[in-house]
């Protein structure tokens, strides 16, 4: 092998400085390296997962939101149903009590009126009463006693009544 140019002292120092910098290469190099490459590795593989859970918990989330939001538009519209429903009961109670004070306030004049006609009506037959006994009395030419009127007017009501 001398002839081809190999000296083989030569190969084996390099074999043995090759394989002491292969060694320090592989332990202070190499090993960091693929190390540092594999936590990157990882790094990245739980940022991805932790990426699709957060993705899925916002979408989650998001369902969510959107029930709620709808729940609460529903909610909303039965209150807001209930609310009317109350305003026209109360409308309509409120109604009923105004037409009750209505036809008591009617009632009370009516009976008012009634109890002004018939005042008025017994002034009015006292004083035809008084007008009957007076006349009687002017056009008779003598004063009535007391008896004689009263019992005009009595005789000057009966007749008013019966008219």
């Amino acid at each position: 092998m001398e002839t081809l140019g190999v000296h083989w002292v030569k190969l084996i120092a390099q074999t043995i400085n090759f394989s002491i910098v292969l060694f320090v290469l592989w332990r202070f190099a190499y090993r960091p390296i693929f190390a540092m490459l594999e936590a990157r590795r990882q790094k990245i593989a739980d940022s991805v997962a932790n990426a699709d859970k957060i993705k899925a918990e916002l979408a989650a989330t998001e369902a969510a939101r959107h029930k709620i939001l709808t729940d609460a538009g529903q909610q909303a519209n039965a209150l807001i149903e209930d609310a009317r429903a109350a305003a026209s009961r109360v409308s309509a109670v409120e109604t009923q009590k105004a037409i009750a004070a209505a036809e008591q306030i009617v009632a009370k004049a009516r009976e008012a009126a009634a109890q002004d006609r018939a005042r008025m009506l017994a002034e009015l037959k006292r004083e035809v009463g008084r007008l009957v006994v007076q006349t009687t009395a002017t056009v008779t030419g003598k004063i009535l006693t007391s008896d004689d009127q009263q019992r005009l007017a009595k005789e000057t009501e009966g007749h008013l009544a019966k008219s």
